[in-house]
């Protein structure tokens, strides 16, 4: 009985933590209209798979998913094909990303391939 009680406990610990972590998807519109339709903290990570930057942000990136503190979705974009979102948010290069909180951009950064920096951009939307 006990072991299950500590089973319980630990799946629980497990679902709760992960409803508050750092989620990474493909872009799509209809995700980044219906996280600032919500109000929500979403980022915008616009990368190439041919960039190094962008692998290591990728990398650093995925070592966050399970960082509480960390409640948000960030959308990999594609950089070679997304034009018009690129001139939307006026962006100049790959390895950028954009951090948002409804339709309010709140933090950005260029080629950080520091966690603590990408961190810090990240919880500008929180």
């Amino acid at each position: 009985m006990q072991l299950t009680k500590t089973i319980v406990a630990a799946l629980f610990a497990t679902a709760v933590s992960m409803a508050h972590a750092l989620e990474v998807k493909p872009y799509s519109a209809a995700l980044l209209a219906e996280a600032q339709q919500a109000d929500k903290p979403v980022a915008l990570h616009f990368r190439a798979d041919w960039c190094p930057t962008c692998r290591e942000q990728d990398r650093l990136l995925a070592s966050m998913k399970a960082e509480q503190g960390l409640d948000l979705t960030v959308l990999a974009v594609n950089y070679d094909t997304e034009k018009a979102l690129k001139k939307r948010f006026n962006i100049r290069g790959q390895s950028t990303l954009v951090v948002l909180h409804g339709q309010k951009e709140t933090g950005r950064s260029l080629g950080d391939t520091n966690a603590a920096g990408l961190r810090a951009t990240l919880k500008s939307a929180l």
